[in-house]
């Protein structure tokens, strides 16, 4: 009887004993990793200011204007300066010579090897399409054609891919007439994926030229 005691008193502390493993202990948190209840977090994006935009290397940067800008140049290029396609287009945003040659520029090789100029070029070209395209712009902006919504900066995309007269058709034919490049993209794809991007602070000018 006594050596069952023993026998079984033996087990009970054996369980007690392993037991005391597994109790959780008050965790010690360091006073650097707390967070005070009044202290704000503060966070770089999404930011108001275009600018802060500039140092990231990504090809898609929101809706902001440099967001079209790279938008369009990724689908254009994937945003190569030097890019010169099968048709002869060329540079970041593959501009055809005569296009460029309507905004002043007419040294094609100079262009090619001149980034700032491609950029001047891009928001040159936005400029003149609008001052063309501004009664479209007004008359159509927020309405569906197609399946599309129409925006600012989706025409002007469009108009990049395919000429303001494209997209004029487009509109006036409710959808019916969608123009497409050499390579098989239409204007109402243009339409569709450049959507919604901040575009107010393009200047229509008319005859737009680089300076």
């Amino acid at each position: 009887m006594i050596k069952k005691s023993i026998y079984y008193t033996s087990i009970l502390l054996i369980v007690a004993f392993i037991s005391s493993g597994f109790k959780p202990n008050n965790a010690l948190i360091s006073d650097w990793f707390r967070i005070d209840g009044n202290e704000s977090l503060i966070y770089n994006f999404p930011s108001l200011k275009n600018n802060d935009y500039y140092a990231i290397n990504v090809p898609f940067k929101g809706k902001f204007f440099i967001g079209f800008k790279e938008a369009v140049a990724f689908k254009e290029s994937q945003g190569k300066y030097n890019k010169v396609n099968t048709l002869g287009y060329l540079g970041k945003y593959q501009f055809g010579m005569e296009t460029l040659k309507t905004i002043g520029v007419n040294d094609s090789l100079y262009f090619l090897s001149n980034h700032k100029l491609q950029e001047k070029a891009f928001v040159t070209l936005l400029s003149k399409n609008k001052y063309d395209l501004k009664e479209y712009i007004e008359r159509y902006n927020g309405k569906i054609i197609n399946g599309v919504k129409i925006t600012e900066s989706g025409i002007l995309a469009a108009a990049h891919l395919g000429g303001p007269g494209s997209v004029i058709k487009f509109l006036e034919t409710n959808g019916k007439r969608s123009k497409k490049d050499s390579y098989g993209t239409s204007v109402r794809t243009y339409l569709r994926d450049f959507a919604g991007y901040e575009t107010k602070g393009i200047i229509p000018v008319k005859n737009a030229k680089v300076k």
